[in-house]
């Protein structure tokens, strides 16, 4: 095609970010959409999102809707003549008509090999479910969640101490990497191949609430250590340990047998804290007490002790 490609933004949160940078690689940006400012830290002063801030220091165009579902937000996208919108953790619906607006249709960057793990948090559910293998897609978006061909992927393997917070940003630089070649072969008159997703394996990656982060230590030392890696940074697991209630930010199964009652304390040294599970052993090794920060247990024990 003659001359650069028109691309309207549409992103949220730092994930977004490597992806943005990519669009302006190879293409011309014509907007940012991205959420309405919230409040934020614990002032709850009202924040631009990292995406906005990023445009804002790039001199892009940013737009805020709270919704696109008006025929003034229609119009306002239309108005941009959009080659293609690029949507990478947007947050916002997108109807039928917006999705019909530019002349290539909306692409969106999802963190996982689809149909598994439609849905808002994709990277800490596949932690958290055991899997091997995840990667990330470039889809040609359609009407329903996360339904849409897929254009182009890439896997990467999980590694047994990777957490929520480190797939991430490995899932976001790979995102971005396909989005790159996406683009490349959209700017070569090339354009991807749509592949329709399989019927079989769709599974649904719900929201986080931060109300899973207790554990339960009936359940088994394996189940709970994948708990620990996906809720971290957040909401970070939680449990009471010897009659305190700790966050727990790192942790380990142990496959020990025991015939201790579930949540029982079987061992403190500087190794770690194991407790006891349904089955197996959860070697705490980094906890936080309330009001206190982030310490390996061998800090924690010494002030225990230091308050005994």
């Amino acid at each position: 095609m003659s001359g650069p490609l028109r691309i309207v933004f549409a992103g949220t949160p730092e994930f977004a970010l490597p992806s943005l940078r990519a669009v302006a690689r190879h293409g011309e940006i014509a907007a940012v959409y991205t959420q309405p400012d919230r409040p934020a830290g614990r002032g709850r002063q009202s924040a631009a999102s990292p995406v906005k801030q990023a445009a804002l220091n790039n001199g892009w165009p940013v737009r805020q809707p709270a919704t696109l579902k008006t025929v003034e937000a229609r119009n306002a996208l239309a108005e941009l003549k959009p080659d293609l919108l690029v949507v990478v953790a947007y947050g916002l619906i997108l109807p039928p008509k917006i999705l019909a607006t530019p002349r290539f249709g909306c692409w969106n960057v999802h963190a996982s090999l689809l149909p598994r793990w439609r849905g808002a948090a994709p990277i800490q559910r596949t932690i958290e479910a055991g899997d091997a293998q995840t990667g990330v897609c470039l889809m040609q978006m359609a009407e329903g969640l996360d339904t849409g061909p897929v254009l182009l992927s890439q896997t990467t393997a999980i590694d047994s101490d990777d957490t929520a917070g480190s797939l991430h940003n490995r899932l976001a630089e790979l995102g971005a990497e396909v989005l790159s070649d996406g683009l490349t072969l959209l700017r070569a008159n090339m354009r991807p191949v749509a592949c329709p997703q399989a019927d079989v394996g769709v599974s649904y990656a719900h929201k986080l609430e931060k109300s899973e982060a207790k554990l339960d230590w009936n359940q088994s030392a394996i189940v709970l250590a994948r708990k620990v890696r996906a809720f971290s940074p957040w909401p970070v697991a939680e449990a009471a340990v010897d009659g305190e209630r700790l966050r727990i930010h790192e942790a380990r199964a142990r496959a020990v047998e025991h015939t201790a009652t579930p949540g029982s304390v079987l061992a403190m040294s500087r190794d770690g804290v194991d407790i006891a599970c349904g089955d197996g052993v959860l070697r705490l090794t980094v906890v936080q007490r309330e009001g206190g920060r982030a310490m390996p247990v061998s800090d924690y024990l010494n002030a225990r002790s230091s308050l005994r």
